[in-house]
Protein backbone atom coordinates (compact mmCIF):
# COMPACT_ATOMS: atom_id res chain seq x y z
CA UNK A 1 0.00 0.00 0.00
CA UNK A 2 1.57 3.32 -1.10
CA UNK A 3 1.26 6.08 1.48
CA UNK A 4 2.60 9.59 1.90
CA UNK A 5 4.59 9.87 5.12
CA UNK A 6 4.78 13.27 6.78
CA UNK A 7 7.97 13.80 8.78
CA UNK A 8 7.47 16.34 11.56
CA UNK A 9 10.19 17.93 13.70
CA UNK A 10 9.96 20.34 16.57
CA UNK A 11 10.14 23.14 14.03
CA UNK A 12 7.33 21.85 11.79
CA UNK A 13 7.06 19.82 8.60
CA UNK A 14 10.46 18.80 7.29
CA UNK A 15 9.72 16.79 4.18
CA UNK A 16 7.27 14.57 2.28
CA UNK A 17 8.41 11.28 0.92
CA UNK A 18 6.94 8.24 -0.79
CA UNK A 19 7.07 5.38 1.60
CA UNK A 20 6.09 1.71 1.51
CA UNK A 21 4.99 0.83 5.01
CA UNK A 22 5.91 -2.51 6.52
CA UNK A 23 5.72 -3.28 10.22
CA UNK A 24 9.52 -3.45 10.49
CA UNK A 25 10.44 -0.25 8.62
CA UNK A 26 7.66 1.77 10.25
CA UNK A 27 8.85 0.92 13.74
CA UNK A 28 12.45 1.73 12.80
CA UNK A 29 11.49 5.22 11.65
CA UNK A 30 9.81 5.97 14.95
CA UNK A 31 13.03 5.39 16.93
CA UNK A 32 14.97 8.35 18.28
CA UNK A 33 17.67 9.56 15.90
CA UNK A 34 20.99 9.10 17.65
CA UNK A 35 23.08 12.26 17.91
CA UNK A 36 20.14 14.58 17.10
CA UNK A 37 18.79 17.21 19.42
CA UNK A 38 15.25 16.60 18.28
CA UNK A 39 13.02 13.58 17.72
CA UNK A 40 11.40 12.74 14.41
CA UNK A 41 7.70 11.74 14.56
CA UNK A 42 6.07 10.31 11.49
CA UNK A 43 2.34 10.72 10.89
CA UNK A 44 0.60 8.57 8.28
CA UNK A 45 -1.83 10.07 5.82
CA UNK A 46 -3.37 8.16 2.92
CA UNK A 47 -4.23 9.19 -0.61
CA UNK A 48 -6.82 6.38 -0.67
CA UNK A 49 -10.35 7.05 0.63
CA UNK A 50 -10.96 5.31 3.96
CA UNK A 51 -13.90 3.21 2.78
CA UNK A 52 -12.40 1.95 -0.47
CA UNK A 53 -12.60 -1.81 -0.83
CA UNK A 54 -9.02 -2.81 -1.62
CA UNK A 55 -9.04 -6.46 -0.77
CA UNK A 56 -11.21 -9.13 0.70
CA UNK A 57 -9.80 -10.64 3.87
CA UNK A 58 -10.25 -14.36 4.24
CA UNK A 59 -11.72 -13.91 7.70
CA UNK A 60 -14.71 -11.78 6.66
CA UNK A 61 -17.08 -11.66 3.71
CA UNK A 62 -17.41 -7.92 3.15
CA UNK A 63 -15.01 -5.03 3.59
CA UNK A 64 -16.01 -1.58 4.72
CA UNK A 65 -13.16 0.62 5.89
CA UNK A 66 -13.55 3.61 8.18
CA UNK A 67 -11.24 6.25 9.55
CA UNK A 68 -13.26 6.47 12.77
CA UNK A 69 -12.13 4.29 15.66
CA UNK A 70 -15.33 3.37 17.43
CA UNK A 71 -16.31 0.67 19.91
CA UNK A 72 -19.57 -0.94 18.84
CA UNK A 73 -21.59 -1.32 22.01
CA UNK A 74 -24.32 -4.01 21.79
CA UNK A 75 -26.65 -1.79 23.81
CA UNK A 76 -26.63 0.81 21.02
CA UNK A 77 -28.21 -1.62 18.56
CA UNK A 78 -31.99 -1.66 18.27
CA UNK A 79 -33.61 -4.91 19.48
CA UNK A 80 -34.98 -7.24 16.84
CA UNK A 81 -38.77 -6.70 16.66
CA UNK A 82 -41.28 -9.46 17.47
CA UNK A 83 -43.61 -10.41 14.64
CA UNK A 84 -47.23 -10.86 15.65
CA UNK A 85 -50.64 -11.06 13.96
CA UNK A 86 -53.07 -11.34 16.87
CA UNK A 87 -53.34 -8.91 19.75
CA UNK A 88 -53.97 -10.18 23.27
CA UNK A 89 -57.73 -10.34 22.72
CA UNK A 90 -57.57 -12.37 19.51
CA UNK A 91 -58.05 -9.57 16.98
CA UNK A 92 -55.96 -9.44 13.80
CA UNK A 93 -53.81 -6.30 13.83
CA UNK A 94 -54.70 -3.69 11.23
CA UNK A 95 -51.21 -3.31 9.81
CA UNK A 96 -50.67 -7.01 9.01
CA UNK A 97 -49.65 -7.47 5.39
CA UNK A 98 -49.36 -10.55 3.18
CA UNK A 99 -50.30 -12.99 5.91
CA UNK A 100 -51.77 -16.43 5.29
CA UNK A 101 -54.82 -17.60 7.22
CA UNK A 102 -55.43 -21.37 7.07
CA UNK A 103 -58.74 -22.79 5.91
CA UNK A 104 -61.48 -22.98 8.55
CA UNK A 105 -61.15 -26.74 9.04
CA UNK A 106 -57.41 -26.33 9.54
CA UNK A 107 -57.99 -23.59 12.12
CA UNK A 108 -60.35 -25.89 14.02
CA UNK A 109 -57.81 -28.71 13.88
CA UNK A 110 -55.14 -26.41 15.28
CA UNK A 111 -57.37 -25.30 18.14
CA UNK A 112 -58.51 -28.83 19.00
CA UNK A 113 -54.88 -29.98 19.03
CA UNK A 114 -53.98 -27.26 21.53
CA UNK A 115 -56.87 -28.21 23.82
CA UNK A 116 -56.16 -31.94 23.52
CA UNK A 117 -52.49 -31.36 24.39
CA UNK A 118 -53.49 -29.29 27.42
CA UNK A 119 -55.92 -31.90 28.77
CA UNK A 120 -53.49 -34.76 28.16
CA UNK A 121 -50.83 -32.79 30.02
CA UNK A 122 -53.02 -32.49 33.11
CA UNK A 123 -53.86 -36.21 33.14
CA UNK A 124 -50.28 -37.41 32.72
CA UNK A 125 -48.87 -34.83 35.13
CA UNK A 126 -51.29 -35.97 37.84
CA UNK A 127 -50.53 -39.62 37.06
CA UNK A 128 -46.88 -38.99 37.87
CA UNK A 129 -47.86 -37.33 41.13
CA UNK A 130 -49.84 -40.48 41.93
CA UNK A 131 -46.86 -42.72 41.17
CA UNK A 132 -48.42 -44.21 38.05
CA UNK A 133 -45.60 -43.07 35.73
CA UNK A 134 -42.06 -42.11 36.67
CA UNK A 135 -41.64 -38.71 35.02
CA UNK A 136 -43.42 -36.07 32.96
CA UNK A 137 -42.89 -32.65 31.37
CA UNK A 138 -45.84 -30.40 30.57
CA UNK A 139 -46.27 -28.05 27.61
CA UNK A 140 -48.39 -25.46 29.40
CA UNK A 141 -48.02 -22.01 27.85
CA UNK A 142 -46.16 -23.20 24.76
CA UNK A 143 -49.01 -24.85 22.84
CA UNK A 144 -49.12 -22.16 20.13
CA UNK A 145 -45.40 -22.43 19.38
CA UNK A 146 -45.72 -26.18 18.89
CA UNK A 147 -48.99 -26.45 16.96
CA UNK A 148 -48.38 -23.32 14.89
CA UNK A 149 -44.95 -24.49 13.77
CA UNK A 150 -46.15 -28.02 13.01
CA UNK A 151 -48.92 -26.64 10.79
CA UNK A 152 -46.39 -24.65 8.76
CA UNK A 153 -44.26 -27.67 7.83
CA UNK A 154 -44.60 -30.31 5.15
CA UNK A 155 -45.34 -33.81 6.39
CA UNK A 156 -42.06 -35.15 4.97
CA UNK A 157 -39.91 -32.53 6.70
CA UNK A 158 -37.76 -34.10 9.40
CA UNK A 159 -38.31 -32.99 13.01
CA UNK A 160 -35.75 -33.07 15.82
CA UNK A 161 -37.40 -32.16 19.12
CA UNK A 162 -36.11 -31.41 22.59
CA UNK A 163 -38.50 -31.97 25.50
CA UNK A 164 -41.54 -29.84 24.79
CA UNK A 165 -42.59 -30.81 21.28
CA UNK A 166 -45.39 -33.26 22.05
CA UNK A 167 -47.76 -30.88 20.25
CA UNK A 168 -45.74 -31.13 17.04
CA UNK A 169 -45.97 -34.91 17.10
CA UNK A 170 -49.66 -34.79 18.06
CA UNK A 171 -50.49 -32.52 15.14
CA UNK A 172 -48.65 -34.86 12.78
CA UNK A 173 -50.83 -37.78 13.78
CA UNK A 174 -49.30 -39.41 16.85
CA UNK A 175 -52.32 -40.70 18.75
CA UNK A 176 -53.12 -40.15 22.44
CA UNK A 177 -52.93 -43.93 22.83
CA UNK A 178 -49.35 -43.89 21.55
CA UNK A 179 -48.46 -41.09 23.97
CA UNK A 180 -49.91 -43.10 26.86
CA UNK A 181 -48.12 -46.30 25.80
CA UNK A 182 -44.80 -44.46 25.70
CA UNK A 183 -45.23 -42.85 29.11
CA UNK A 184 -46.08 -46.22 30.67
CA UNK A 185 -43.33 -47.99 28.70
CA UNK A 186 -45.69 -50.88 28.04
CA UNK A 187 -45.62 -53.67 25.48
CA UNK A 188 -47.13 -51.43 22.77
CA UNK A 189 -44.65 -48.60 23.29
CA UNK A 190 -42.88 -47.97 19.94
CA UNK A 191 -39.65 -47.52 21.89
CA UNK A 192 -40.09 -50.92 23.57
CA UNK A 193 -39.87 -49.38 27.03
CA UNK A 194 -36.27 -48.26 26.60
CA UNK A 195 -36.82 -44.53 27.04
CA UNK A 196 -37.97 -42.27 29.86
CA UNK A 197 -41.53 -40.93 29.60
CA UNK A 198 -42.03 -38.03 27.12
CA UNK A 199 -39.12 -39.26 24.99
CA UNK A 200 -41.33 -39.83 21.98
CA UNK A 201 -40.43 -40.69 18.43
CA UNK A 202 -42.03 -41.90 15.21
CA UNK A 203 -40.26 -42.95 12.05
CA UNK A 204 -43.53 -42.93 10.12
CA UNK A 205 -44.19 -39.30 11.11
CA UNK A 206 -40.58 -38.16 10.46
CA UNK A 207 -40.04 -37.30 14.12
CA UNK A 208 -36.66 -38.39 15.50
CA UNK A 209 -36.82 -39.96 18.97
CA UNK A 210 -36.00 -37.47 21.71
CA UNK A 211 -32.71 -37.72 23.54
CA UNK A 212 -32.13 -36.62 27.14
CA UNK A 213 -28.65 -35.03 26.80
CA UNK A 214 -29.16 -31.33 26.18
CA UNK A 215 -28.59 -29.94 22.65
CA UNK A 216 -27.24 -33.11 21.04
CA UNK A 217 -30.10 -32.89 18.53
CA UNK A 218 -28.79 -29.68 16.94
CA UNK A 219 -25.63 -30.97 15.19
CA UNK A 220 -27.49 -34.19 14.35
CA UNK A 221 -30.23 -32.17 12.67
CA UNK A 222 -27.66 -30.24 10.65
CA UNK A 223 -26.26 -33.53 9.41
CA UNK A 224 -29.71 -34.62 8.26
CA UNK A 225 -30.28 -31.30 6.50
CA UNK A 226 -26.91 -31.62 4.78
CA UNK A 227 -27.88 -35.09 3.54
CA UNK A 228 -31.12 -33.66 2.09
CA UNK A 229 -29.09 -31.05 0.27
CA UNK A 230 -26.68 -33.65 -1.11
CA UNK A 231 -29.45 -35.98 -2.24
CA UNK A 232 -31.43 -33.06 -3.73
CA UNK A 233 -34.75 -34.05 -2.17
CA UNK A 234 -37.52 -31.56 -1.46
CA UNK A 235 -37.17 -31.75 2.32
CA UNK A 236 -35.84 -29.61 5.10
CA UNK A 237 -35.09 -30.19 8.77
CA UNK A 238 -36.47 -28.32 11.74
CA UNK A 239 -34.80 -28.62 15.12
CA UNK A 240 -36.35 -27.36 18.35
CA UNK A 241 -34.45 -26.19 21.41
CA UNK A 242 -34.77 -23.81 24.34
CA UNK A 243 -32.80 -20.66 25.02
CA UNK A 244 -30.89 -22.56 27.72
CA UNK A 245 -29.68 -25.09 25.16
CA UNK A 246 -28.15 -22.27 23.12
CA UNK A 247 -25.53 -21.90 25.85
CA UNK A 248 -24.22 -25.37 25.05
CA UNK A 249 -21.26 -25.73 22.71
CA UNK A 250 -23.22 -28.10 20.48
CA UNK A 251 -25.55 -25.24 19.52
CA UNK A 252 -22.73 -23.04 18.25
CA UNK A 253 -21.11 -25.91 16.40
CA UNK A 254 -24.47 -26.61 14.75
CA UNK A 255 -24.96 -22.96 13.75
CA UNK A 256 -21.53 -22.82 12.17
CA UNK A 257 -21.84 -26.15 10.35
CA UNK A 258 -25.27 -25.23 9.00
CA UNK A 259 -24.06 -21.88 7.71
CA UNK A 260 -20.77 -22.98 6.16
CA UNK A 261 -22.34 -26.07 4.57
CA UNK A 262 -25.45 -24.19 3.34
CA UNK A 263 -27.95 -26.55 4.94
CA UNK A 264 -31.76 -26.26 4.57
CA UNK A 265 -32.57 -26.21 8.28
CA UNK A 266 -34.86 -24.20 10.56
CA UNK A 267 -33.43 -23.63 14.04
CA UNK A 268 -36.56 -23.14 16.15
CA UNK A 269 -35.77 -21.69 19.58
CA UNK A 270 -38.51 -21.70 22.19
CA UNK A 271 -37.40 -18.83 24.39
CA UNK A 272 -39.64 -19.48 27.39
CA UNK A 273 -37.67 -17.42 29.90
CA UNK A 274 -36.12 -20.18 32.00
CA UNK A 275 -33.48 -22.87 31.53
CA UNK A 276 -34.93 -25.07 34.26
CA UNK A 277 -34.37 -22.60 37.13
CA UNK A 278 -31.94 -20.19 35.44
CA UNK A 279 -33.68 -17.05 34.13
CA UNK A 280 -32.80 -15.84 30.65
CA UNK A 281 -31.04 -12.70 31.92
CA UNK A 282 -28.47 -14.95 33.59
CA UNK A 283 -28.06 -17.09 30.45
CA UNK A 284 -26.97 -14.34 28.06
CA UNK A 285 -26.48 -10.58 27.78
CA UNK A 286 -27.26 -10.11 24.08
CA UNK A 287 -30.58 -9.48 22.34
CA UNK A 288 -32.04 -12.93 22.86
CA UNK A 289 -31.12 -15.85 20.65
CA UNK A 290 -31.64 -14.22 17.24
CA UNK A 291 -28.57 -12.10 17.99
CA UNK A 292 -26.49 -15.25 17.37
CA UNK A 293 -27.61 -15.33 13.75
CA UNK A 294 -25.55 -12.49 12.21
CA UNK A 295 -22.36 -13.78 13.79
CA UNK A 296 -22.76 -17.05 11.91
CA UNK A 297 -24.17 -15.49 8.75
CA UNK A 298 -27.64 -16.92 9.47
CA UNK A 299 -30.92 -15.16 8.67
CA UNK A 300 -33.30 -14.67 11.59
CA UNK A 301 -36.95 -14.20 12.54
CA UNK A 302 -38.33 -13.30 15.96
CA UNK A 303 -41.98 -14.13 16.54
CA UNK A 304 -44.58 -13.96 19.28
CA UNK A 305 -44.61 -17.61 20.33
CA UNK A 306 -48.04 -17.24 21.97
CA UNK A 307 -49.61 -16.11 18.68
CA UNK A 308 -50.36 -19.29 16.76
CA UNK A 309 -51.01 -17.50 13.44
CA UNK A 310 -47.76 -15.55 13.71
CA UNK A 311 -45.83 -18.77 14.40
CA UNK A 312 -47.59 -20.50 11.50
CA UNK A 313 -46.73 -17.70 9.06
CA UNK A 314 -43.17 -17.46 10.34
CA UNK A 315 -42.51 -21.16 9.79
CA UNK A 316 -44.10 -21.02 6.32
CA UNK A 317 -41.79 -18.15 5.42
CA UNK A 318 -38.79 -19.79 7.06
CA UNK A 319 -39.37 -23.03 5.18
CA UNK A 320 -39.71 -21.17 1.88
CA UNK A 321 -36.44 -19.38 2.62
CA UNK A 322 -34.39 -22.47 3.48
CA UNK A 323 -35.72 -24.40 0.47
CA UNK A 324 -35.25 -21.53 -1.98
CA UNK A 325 -31.81 -20.41 -0.83
CA UNK A 326 -30.50 -23.70 0.61
CA UNK A 327 -29.51 -21.75 3.70
CA UNK A 328 -30.29 -22.08 7.43
CA UNK A 329 -32.54 -19.73 9.37
CA UNK A 330 -32.82 -19.09 13.10
CA UNK A 331 -36.36 -18.53 14.39
CA UNK A 332 -36.89 -17.38 17.97
CA UNK A 333 -40.38 -17.83 19.42
CA UNK A 334 -40.89 -15.64 22.48
CA UNK A 335 -43.11 -17.52 24.92
CA UNK A 336 -43.40 -18.47 28.59
CA UNK A 337 -43.27 -21.79 30.41
CA UNK A 338 -46.21 -21.61 32.78
CA UNK A 339 -45.70 -25.07 34.22
CA UNK A 340 -42.79 -26.47 36.17
CA UNK A 341 -39.78 -27.56 34.13
CA UNK A 342 -40.70 -31.16 34.90
CA UNK A 343 -42.18 -33.25 37.69
CA UNK A 344 -38.72 -33.08 39.31
CA UNK A 345 -39.00 -29.29 39.62
CA UNK A 346 -40.82 -26.78 41.81
CA UNK A 347 -40.68 -23.50 39.90
CA UNK A 348 -42.08 -21.47 42.80
CA UNK A 349 -38.63 -21.77 44.36
CA UNK A 350 -37.18 -19.40 41.75
CA UNK A 351 -40.15 -17.37 40.45
CA UNK A 352 -43.17 -15.79 42.11
CA UNK A 353 -46.73 -17.02 41.88
CA UNK A 354 -47.72 -13.51 40.78
CA UNK A 355 -45.44 -13.85 37.75
CA UNK A 356 -47.05 -17.14 36.77
CA UNK A 357 -50.53 -15.67 37.29
CA UNK A 358 -49.69 -12.68 35.11
CA UNK A 359 -48.68 -14.96 32.24
CA UNK A 360 -51.77 -17.12 32.72
CA UNK A 361 -53.80 -14.18 31.43
CA UNK A 362 -51.82 -14.43 28.17
CA UNK A 363 -52.91 -18.03 27.60
CA UNK A 364 -52.31 -18.78 23.87
CA UNK A 365 -55.29 -21.17 23.78
CA UNK A 366 -57.71 -18.49 24.99
CA UNK A 367 -56.20 -15.97 22.59
CA UNK A 368 -56.77 -18.26 19.60
CA UNK A 369 -60.23 -19.24 20.84
CA UNK A 370 -61.25 -15.57 20.88
CA UNK A 371 -60.32 -15.27 17.20
CA UNK A 372 -62.39 -18.33 16.31
CA UNK A 373 -65.38 -17.09 18.30
CA UNK A 374 -65.30 -13.67 16.64
CA UNK A 375 -65.40 -15.40 13.26
CA UNK A 376 -68.23 -17.75 14.26
CA UNK A 377 -66.03 -20.84 13.98
CA UNK A 378 -66.30 -21.88 17.63
CA UNK A 379 -68.37 -21.14 20.73
CA UNK A 380 -68.54 -21.99 24.41
CA UNK A 381 -70.92 -24.88 23.81
CA UNK A 382 -68.44 -26.42 21.35
CA UNK A 383 -65.74 -25.95 23.96
CA UNK A 384 -67.67 -27.66 26.75
CA UNK A 385 -68.64 -30.61 24.57
CA UNK A 386 -65.17 -31.08 23.10
CA UNK A 387 -63.41 -30.92 26.47
CA UNK A 388 -65.88 -33.34 28.05
CA UNK A 389 -65.56 -35.91 25.24
CA UNK A 390 -61.75 -35.50 25.07
CA UNK A 391 -61.33 -36.08 28.82
CA UNK A 392 -63.53 -39.16 28.63
CA UNK A 393 -61.55 -40.68 25.76
CA UNK A 394 -58.19 -39.86 27.33
CA UNK A 395 -59.14 -41.42 30.65
CA UNK A 396 -60.25 -44.59 28.87
CA UNK A 397 -56.96 -44.76 26.97
CA UNK A 398 -55.07 -44.05 30.17
CA UNK A 399 -56.77 -46.95 31.95
CA UNK A 400 -56.01 -49.33 29.08
CA UNK A 401 -52.36 -48.25 28.77
CA UNK A 402 -51.77 -48.59 32.52
CA UNK A 403 -52.91 -52.23 32.52
CA UNK A 404 -50.85 -53.43 29.59
CA UNK A 405 -47.88 -55.68 30.24
CA UNK A 406 -44.34 -54.40 30.12
CA UNK A 407 -42.11 -55.46 27.20
CA UNK A 408 -40.32 -58.77 27.54
CA UNK A 409 -37.23 -58.20 29.64
CA UNK A 410 -35.07 -59.66 26.86
CA UNK A 411 -35.77 -56.51 24.83
CA UNK A 412 -33.15 -54.65 26.85
CA UNK A 413 -30.46 -56.67 25.06
CA UNK A 414 -31.81 -56.04 21.56
CA UNK A 415 -31.38 -53.16 19.09
CA UNK A 416 -27.87 -52.23 20.21
CA UNK A 417 -25.78 -54.63 18.13
CA UNK A 418 -26.74 -56.34 14.89
CA UNK A 419 -25.66 -59.58 16.54
CA UNK A 420 -25.63 -59.79 20.33
CA UNK A 421 -21.98 -60.21 21.48
CA UNK A 422 -20.98 -63.01 23.82
CA UNK A 423 -20.61 -60.85 26.92
CA UNK A 424 -24.22 -59.65 26.60
CA UNK A 425 -25.42 -63.18 25.93
CA UNK A 426 -23.77 -64.26 29.19
CA UNK A 427 -25.55 -61.44 31.05
CA UNK A 428 -28.89 -62.34 29.46
CA UNK A 429 -28.50 -66.02 30.43
CA UNK A 430 -27.53 -65.06 33.96
CA UNK A 431 -30.57 -62.80 34.29
CA UNK A 432 -32.81 -65.53 32.91
CA UNK A 433 -31.59 -67.94 35.60
CA UNK A 434 -32.17 -65.29 38.27
CA UNK A 435 -35.74 -64.56 37.12
CA UNK A 436 -36.51 -68.26 36.90
CA UNK A 437 -35.30 -68.79 40.46
CA UNK A 438 -37.22 -65.81 41.87
CA UNK A 439 -40.21 -65.76 39.50
CA UNK A 440 -42.65 -64.84 42.28
CA UNK A 441 -41.01 -61.41 42.53
CA UNK A 442 -41.32 -60.51 38.83
CA UNK A 443 -44.35 -59.79 36.63
CA UNK A 444 -45.40 -62.66 34.42
CA UNK A 445 -44.71 -62.32 30.71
Amino acid sequence: MSLLLKSVSQGGVMEFMDYIVTPHSYLQQRNYNQGCSHRKQYMLSSTIPANTEESVYRGINKVNYTSNLDINEPSLNSPVPIFRILNDTGDILNNCKSIIIPENNELIKMYKSMVLLSIMDKILYESQRQGRISFYMTNEGEEAAQIGSAAGLNSNDLVYGQYREAGVLLFRGFTPEQFMNQCFGNVDDLGKGKQMPVHYGSKNLNFVTLSSPLTTQLPQAVGSAYSFKRSKVNRCTIVYFGEGASSEGDAHAAFNFASTLDCPIIFFCRNNGYAISTPANEQYRGDGIVSHGPGYGIATIRVDGNDILAVYNSVLKAREYVMTHTRPILLEAMTYRRGHHSTSDDSTAYRSKDEIKQWSIKNPIIRFKQLLEKNNLWNNQNDVEYEKETKKQLMQLFAIASKKNKPNWREMFNDVYHEIPNNLLEQMNSLEDHISQYSDHYPKQ
